[in-house]
């Protein structure tokens, strides 16, 4: 991320030619997005945005199928708005942390299924490690700008403790944590993120620093404009809250 701040530009971080130029396909995706940016107040803000992806063993379908490389495309499209690089840092969790490393506009052609093929087992639900590698990349980064981290997954964690204190942890950092997730939407594996989403403030955190919903079974069928708007709605809630707290400049 190259120096990107809350104040708002004139436009989108990366310009519409610049996007037919190194990643034409995700045309589409990266007007949606701007839609949804400027439907929600966020037209011309800058922001990191990060990809956490879920690798634990019942994800194996949603990786064949394509659905978690159309959700990277789909977060690459969003990020163009919002930050100047063309980048999206991406952790991969599953018991542990599998990876740290980064989808590109100009090379994001079944870049998740390259990224997966180097990766080994995959393993349990672990967020709060994930949560963590996060935290260390954005420190690591030296950027005071807010973060919008998109954080997928297809159930609760194995340490539910432990995520709950990350999420309340890092309510003191410009990262605002938005949850996603796959699979059945009635299935009990979702009951701590929907809590998560819903931690009191300022009794457990200083600020409503995370979102949830639920993308469904075949996430791949939410269209571009709903899934937007569903990414970014919350974001500007928790901008203005942290900014009254000092969080964000």
């Amino acid at each position: 991320m190259n120096g990107a701040n809350t104040v708002v530009g004139p436009g989108p971080a990366i310009s519409l030619t610049k996007v037919r130029e190194t990643a034409p396909d995700l045309v589409s995706l990266y007007r949606s997005a701007g839609i949804s940016l400027e439907k929600h107040g966020l037209g011309g803000h800058r922001a990191a945005v990060y990809l956490v992806l879920d690798h634990s063993g019942s994800m194996k379908p949603y990786y064949k199928d394509g659905s978690v490389q159309a959700l990277a495309d789909r977060v690459l499209g969003l990020s163009a708005n919002l930050d100047d690089d063309g980048t999206v840092p991406v952790v991969f969790f599953s018991t542990d942390v599998d990876a740290v490393t980064d989808i590109a506009l100009d090379n994001h052609h079944g870049r998740i299924d390259e990224i997966v093929a180097g990766l080994g087992h995959m393993g349990k639900t672990s967020y709060h490690l994930a949560m963590d590698a996060v935290i260390d990349h954005y420190l690591d980064s030296g950027s005071t700008a807010p973060a919008l981290v998109v954080f997928q997954t297809d159930g609760g964690p194995i340490n539910k403790l432990a995520a709950e204190r990350y999420v309340c942890k890092a309510a003191k950092l410009p990262l605002f944590w938005q949850f996603v997730g796959f699979g059945n939407t009635r299935s009990s594996q979702f009951d701590f993120l929907r809590k998560l989403d819903e931690l009191a403030v300022p009794a457990k955190r200083p600020v409503d620093n995370a979102g949830y919903f639920h993308a469904g079974q075949d996430p791949r069928k939410v269209p571009d404009s709903e899934l937007y708007d569903r990414l970014v709605a919350e974001f500007p809630l928790w901008l203005a809250a942290a900014r009254e707290q000092g969080i964000v400049p």
